[in-house]
């Protein structure tokens, strides 16, 4: 088969699909794309360059359908110049969230497509936005948050079908959206992420971090550090976890970056907590790793004794995941995306979001009650076993594929017949004999101008010279181009 696959940051979310389908010779993977270091081998990429950034008079609340927009002419114009190279996609596949796909049905109308729906904004509650009452929802943002919507409904509306990976994103989108997404559920490695007791025998050291086996070492993962991912009340919570367990240190993993919500005026997250909570917290016990290589990172998550996951109402991280996988004794906040993955004293800790304290009870439970922290790493590596395995996604999404482009090819050949069938008929509504077209040439000579139009236009598709004639004669040729 062949595949096309569209994501501005090559590979997105398809890293283990295009792994797993270019290893199959008979299957050819190009893939659209902005610019970057990633490679895959057997993946041929196109790169597109975005010509500007948002237009600065804009209005807020279009500036995402703006970039939206000029990033669907750009991925269109690379798609244009592969059609005309001749590559015909089987199936197109890719991220709605940046409205790379908006215009990929005029170059291949033809081709099923599959999207990725990663999230549906909201202003009501539930959802991420005026979760945290530290940052109540302002009046004035609420028309930008239904905004950023708008290349949702694009996608929505459009041809083509849907996924997403678990049942609370799929909650997110309209009811009326729900059959055109299907819950795909991500999978990990199980092989590459797993247990591995022996770490915790030994000096752990991650850059000039050592940590002895006689510490205990609490673990915090998150893209960047910020309230999205519950970083200013886990910061909150571990002057007292510190000062009950005086073994206990500390890494966070995590750029000082802003990827979700809204930035600082000046500053980042990390800076600001570290001022709040001066002389609270003794800093040769807290460790801020940045970001690592993922083999850095899996290292720590299998040395782990703690592992704090938290997160608002919102979409969640691979790295809970991997967690799950790696066995961690895991203590998460008890919103919806967590509760989807974890259940509290099965095969997690779970703890409010908005309570340091309660954060600080949950991991020093952990951190104290060795039979409860053995059953959890158990039971959540069995959890792993039974939903994450990406052999059982990689099955999955092969089927799902398979599905949509065996559902596709009867509707475009019953299009094709039914055109087929309304050419046919309309060949016969002005095929005339021969003794009859002869008068239509002498009742035109003497009817209205406007019947006479009528008539010549009837006459263009008798043979090719006629038409031509006609083509000569602009309001006859377009009388041609409605009818046809």
């Amino acid at each position: 088969m062949k595949y096309l696959f569209i994501h501005q940051n090559f590979p997105g979310q398809y890293l283990h699909i295009v792994r797993h389908l270019v290893q199959n010779d008979e299957n050819e993977v190009v893939f659209i794309s902005e610019d970057n270091q990633n490679a895959i081998k057997g993946v041929r990429r196109v790169r597109y360059r975005m010509p500007r950034g948002a237009a600065a008079q804009a209005h807020l609340a279009v500036r995402e359908l703006d970039m939206g927009m000029v990033r669907a002419n750009e991925v269109e114009k690379a798609a244009r110049t592969l059609k005309n190279l001749g590559f015909q996609p089987d199936i197109i596949i890719g991220h709605h969230g940046w409205g790379e796909l908006l215009n990929i049905q005029d170059v291949y109308p033809d081709v099923p497509v599959l999207g990725y729906f990663e999230f549906y904004y909201h202003t009501e509650p539930g959802f991420d936005v005026g979760f945290d009452p530290e940052f109540p929802l302002q009046p004035q943002m609420l028309p930008i948050v239904r905004a950023k919507n708008a290349i949702n409904l694009l996608a929505l509306t459009g041809p083509g079908y849907g996924q997403t990976p678990t049942d609370f994103q799929k909650s997110a989108y309209p009811a009326w959206a729900a059959d055109k997404i299907t819950v795909l559920r991500e999978g990990v490695d199980l092989e590459i992420c797993k247990p591995d007791p022996k770490l915790a025998k030994k000096i752990f050291k991650l850059g000039d971090i050592k940590i002895s086996p006689k510490n205990k070492l609490i673990t915090y993962v998150s893209r960047d550090l910020e309230p999205y991912r519950g970083f200013h009340v886990f910061m909150r919570a571990l002057p007292r976890i510190l000062e009950e367990e005086p073994n206990a240190h500390v890494i966070m993993v995590g750029g000082d970056g802003v990827s979700y919500g809204a930035p600082l005026a000046s500053g980042c997250w990390r800076e600001k907590m570290l001022q709040e909570l001066e002389g609270q917290l003794d800093l040769s016990r807290v460790h801020f790793a940045g970001k690592v290589d993922y083999q850095d990172f899996l290292r720590l998550l299998q040395r782990s004794d703690a592992h704090v996951y938290l997160t608002y109402p919102f979409v969640a991280s691979w790295s809970l995941r991997e967690a799950m996988a790696m066995g961690c004794a895991i203590v998460g906040s008890a919103t919806a995306p967590v509760q989807e993955f974890l259940t509290d004293q099965e095969t997690a800790v779970l703890v409010p979001f908005t309570e340091p304290d309660k954060i600080a009870d949950g991991v020093l439970e952990v951190l104290y009650n060795k039979p409860l922290a053995t059953r959890l790493r158990r039971t959540v590596r069995e959890k792993a076993e039974q939903t994450l395995c990406i052999k059982s996604y990689l099955a999955e999404y092969e089927a799902l594929i398979a599905r949509l482009v065996a559902k596709h090819k009867p509707e475009a050949e019953l299009s094709s017949q039914e055109n087929a069938e309304e050419v046919k008929q309309l060949a016969k509504s002005v095929k005339k004999p021969a003794s009859r077209r002869v008068a239509s040439k002498t009742v035109a000579a003497r009817t209205p101008r406007t019947a006479k139009k009528a008539v010549s236009t009837t006459a263009t598709t008798k043979s090719r010279p006629t038409a031509q004639k006609v083509a000569a004669k602009p309001r006859k040729t377009a009388s041609v181009k409605r009818r046809s």
